[in-house]
């Protein structure tokens, strides 16, 4: 098995240092200012709407596209009692809206059904089958949520036999848009909505304040269903700022005072006793919601989200942790195989992308497989397998290289692809993936810029272990949610020691304490994990710089600081660190 690469570490552009003595003040101390400066914060105004997110700061609904036509159709589907079915993918970000949009409309009718595909029978977004369900079910409107904005075929199927669609999807859409009753996509080139970043979910969530404001329903009615809005915009990795933060905020508030029956179930499941974070949705609440519908089927994760009775959402959740056991197995064994098999083939060594295909890997976990290959390798990354008889995969890509767009060169040798710019999933025919291997690999050798090939940290600022201070800490604190747009500050601090206490813990991370060698009583906790391969270094005595970002703990009503680390180099000097170009910086589109 190969070493993981080593990372370059390149600085982020000084902040304005106007902003930031416009910033300063008690509260917020110069490293802090900087650190707002950075994020475009530049006046204590635009800080007081970051730090004190406001529902008032949401968008109207009605600047959305075809937002006017979609309440029209929906009011008239309950008007005369019409069958509504609710329909999503079979992920985290389906599935939750889903649970969001058929628990608001369950207010007003009983006439409701919902529909997830089966992942393996009929893959991604609207199929065929579901249609057909719904004409045999006397459904007249199928809301359609994270899915559907590249499906002409089958909404022109669905009108063929009576059924109208509206479409809540936040893909990229293609030249032509589904003729659907309603396409409700920001990313639509004429949709003058003033964000684009929501998730499949937040679309759901949009399509449901417009509804409640025609009905005259307070916003404040709504607060329950945010913390579905929350889990999937965390677990959808879209930008959490803008009108994302302010849901994220809310979702999370709702989370951490009020969770559902089947949140509740899975956090008890996952033994969390803190409050949780956009990171503990991503890494507890999500993989166990995603792997009902990679085991069994993503109906499951509807229901335990759906489910009032604490019981049965306690029954649900069980089986849905067991799916999610059987998910990391698979998930160990398949990165093992795909780890070995590029190990052993020359050409798969050398090349600058992975392919690599097996017809006997479970269709469910390839694109995990994909972001473990991606994390070893650090390259654009396609896993595939055999599934109906045809190779179907997962892609995943590195910072800023555009594998959609790869994709997309190669999309003569394809049956289907979707996707954004850094995951996809595409089907090929069987006698396809050799040529699409080598195709593959031509289209990123022509097109990926050097520094793309090797994985790098961005640091947000140097500092002293001096400077974090009381003040410091708690700003860190109300900069959460952290997320993609707002990522939790990486901080640099040169020279520093471990003081003796350095050893491994778990699966290979070092547990230590640092300080600067002048300073030897004020230290900090640290955590380094998956690093196991530095903890010689960190024991040599010798001064070493390092990556981190700050954490506070819990334990027992006492708050500890401690420092994540997530990257060590020997030394003080020549660390590589460079200032990366403002272009750079610009946040790339779902």
């Amino acid at each position: 098995m190969s070493h993981f690469p080593t990372k370059r570490w390149r600085l982020k552009p000084s902040p304005d240092p106007e902003a930031v003595v416009t910033l300063k003040h008690d509260r917020c101390p110069d490293t802090a200012a900087k650190l707002l400066a950075q994020r475009g914060i530049a006046d204590p105004a635009s800080a007081s709407v970051f730090f004190r997110p406001a529902l008032a700061q949401l968008h109207d609904p009605f600047l959305m596209a075809d937002m006017s036509k979609a309440v029209e159709r929906v009011e008239r589907a309950l008007g005369e009692n019409e069958r509504i079915m609710v329909y999503g993918d079979y992920d985290v970000d389906g599935t939750t809206a889903v649970a969001l949009v058929f628990s608001f409309l369950s207010r007003f009718t009983g006439n409701l059904t919902f529909y997830i595909p089966d992942r393996y029978a009929e893959g991604y977004g609207i199929s065929y089958q579901g249609i057909d369900h719904a004409v045999k079910d006397g459904v007249s409107l199928i809301i359609a949520l994270d899915c559907g904005i590249k499906s002409i075929d089958k909404v022109a199927y669905a009108a063929e036999r009576g059924v109208d669609m509206i479409i809540c999807d936040h893909h990229r859409p293609g030249d032509e848009l589904p003729a659907a009753v309603a396409v409700l996509d920001p990313k639509r080139d004429d949709c003058p909505y003033p964000f684009k970043e929501l998730s499949g979910c937040g679309i759901g969530f949009k399509l449901m304040q417009a509804l409640a404001e025609h009905n005259n329903i307070p916003l404040t009615d709504l607060l329950p269903l945010l913390d579905l809005v929350a889990v999937s915009t965390a677990c959808d990795i879209v930008p959490v700022n803008g009108e994302n933060r302010v849901l994220s905020h809310f979702g999370l508030k709702q989370l951490n005072e009020e969770p559902r029956p089947g949140i509740r179930s899975m956090m008890h499941m996952a033994n969390v006793k803190k409050q949780l974070s956009i990171t503990d949705l991503v890494f507890t609440i999500g993989p166990r919601i995603n792997a009902a519908g990679r085991i069994e089927h993503g109906r499951q994760a509807v229901e335990l989200l759906l489910s009032h009775d604490q019981k049965q959402a306690d029954q649900i959740a069980l089986r849905v942790d067991g799916n999610n056991v059987q998910r990391q197995a698979l998930d160990k064994e398949m990165t093992l195989d795909a780890l070995d098999r590029i190990a052993g083939d020359e050409a798969l060594r050398e090349a600058w992308s992975t392919v690599v295909f097996n017809d006997t890997w479970h269709k469910g976990v390839i694109g995990i497989v994909a972001s473990r290959l991606v994390e070893r390798h650090y390259r654009p990354t396609v896993v595939l397998t055999e599934s109906n008889g045809k190779a179907v995969g997962s892609a995943r890509s590195v910072k800023g290289f555009d594998v959609y767009e790869a994709i997309n060169a190669c999309s003569d040798l394809l049956e289907q692809f979707g996707g954004h710019m850094y995951a996809a999933g595409l089907t090929m025919a069987l006698d396809q993936v050799g040529p699409f291997r080598e195709r593959f690999e031509q289209v990123v050798r022509s097109t990926i810029a050097p520094h793309m090939r090797i994985p790098e940290e961005e640091v947000d600022l140097e500092i002293s272990l001096k400077d974090l201070d009381q003040p410091l800490v708690r700003v860190l604190h109300h900069m959460a949610p952290y997320g993609p747009a707002n990522m939790r500050p990486v901080f640099l601090t040169r020279g520093l020691v471990d003081t003796g206490n350095a050893r491994l813990v778990g699966d290979d991370h070092i547990k230590m304490s640092l300080c600067h060698p002048d300073e030897p009583k004020r230290w900090f906790d640290a955590i380094a994990f998956k690093q196991g391969r530095h903890l010689e270094l960190v024991k040599s005595g010798l001064p070493f710089s390092v990556l981190y970002t700050v954490e506070e703990n819990e334990w027992n009503g006492r708050r500890t600081v401690q420092l994540n680390i997530k990257d060590i180099k020997p030394g003080v000097d020549d660390l590589l660190v460079q200032e990366i170009p403002a272009t750079d910086l610009v946040q790339e589109s779902h």
